[in-house]
């Protein structure tokens, strides 16, 4: 690896125009469809310079550099690591479109490490208990391409007061998983200008949702792979209509040996069938008798519903 830029004392600005010389670690798990937060269509026109990077940090990001200080210093008083501070984008050798712009690096036994903090909501103290969420997988992973480091540690401070941190070692086939998606990403998307597929993501959803919200009343003649993508399309609605039938039996078959009871143990497994009271609203009735009402308080929104016939 070698250094591409200094970052000490750089201003956001440029820092985010260096960003687009190459991939980063937090781009990677965009690019492999598993980022909750970022779809691959923004990734792209971000990086081709089809859209102005975003200059201003949302409160997740600010508030999240703003404790990064903190989870470093807890993470050294607990494991009596030394983190230090790189303040540059590290560029690899081998890819050169791979950069890694690291929270900090160990020196553990002479040989180097990675250190990545995290905040995170007290929602998701479960999954950071259990492990290392998995776009943070592919994050360090990528810095470890990047830098040749066998093993990072990634500390995350929780809900704000609860500190956990986990030791992850590389992943060669991982690796290799990364290198092949960005490296497809940076030579066809970015560099030749190809549009990305799309990906089953939230925030591809989310993203074209958006960018698509209004229809304008046209028909067009698609190109022929369309057609085959109909075919799947069918294909796994029958599959989800077959599913759902059998997750029903089973269901009901779990129902039968509970009866009247409301929850029942098998092994280390606990099956809970509980009332539920809920208040229902008759729209109907309200629309009826007192229309004035209903449309005084009525709101109208629209989305675009696909169908495929």
């Amino acid at each position: 690896m070698r250094i591409l830029a200094k970052t000490n004392g750089m201003e956001r600005k440029e820092w985010l125009k260096w960003r687009r010389m190459g991939i980063g670690g937090s781009d990677a798990s965009v690019i492999a469809g598993v980022n909750p937060f970022r779809s691959i269509f923004d990734l792209w026109l971000d990086k081709t310079g089809q859209k102005e990077p975003e200059e201003g940090e949302s409160e997740y990001i600010y508030f999240g550099n703003v404790l990064e200080p903190v989870v470093r210093k807890e993470f050294m008083r607990r494991t009596g690591l030394k983190v230090r501070r790189k303040m540059a984008i590290l560029q690899s050798g081998e890819y050169p479109f791979m950069l890694a712009d690291l929270d900090g690096v160990i020196y553990e036994d002479g040989k180097l490490c990675i250190f990545e903090a995290k905040t995170a909501s007290a929602y998701k103290r479960e999954i950071w208990e259990e492990g290392v969420p998995l776009e943070y997988q592919y994050q360090i992973q990528h810095y470890m391409a990047v830098t040749g480091a066998e093993k990072t540690y990634i500390a995350a401070l929780v809900g704000g007061n609860t500190f956990l941190y986990h030791e992850v070692c590389r992943d060669e086939e991982m690796i290799r998983s990364i290198i092949r998606m960005e490296r497809e990403f940076w030579e066809n998307c970015v560099l030749a200008g190809e549009e990305p597929e799309a990906d089953g993501s939230g925030a591809t959803t989310d993203f074209l949702n958006e960018r698509y919200g209004a229809s304008n009343g046209k028909c067009v003649e698609l190109p022929e792979e369309a057609l085959q993508l109909c075919e799947r399309y069918d294909e796994l609605s029958s599959r989800i209509d077959e599913l759902k039938e059998q997750k029903e039996a089973v269901t009901n078959k779990i129902k039968t040996y509970l009866k009247e009871n409301e929850s029942g143990t098998v092994g280390e497994r606990r099956i809970d069938w509980k009332t539920v009271t809920t208040t229902t609203f008759d729209k109907k009735w309200l629309k009826e008798e007192h229309r004035e009402i209903y449309e005084e308080y009525c709101g109208k929104g629209s989305y675009r519903r696909l169908s495929v016939a």
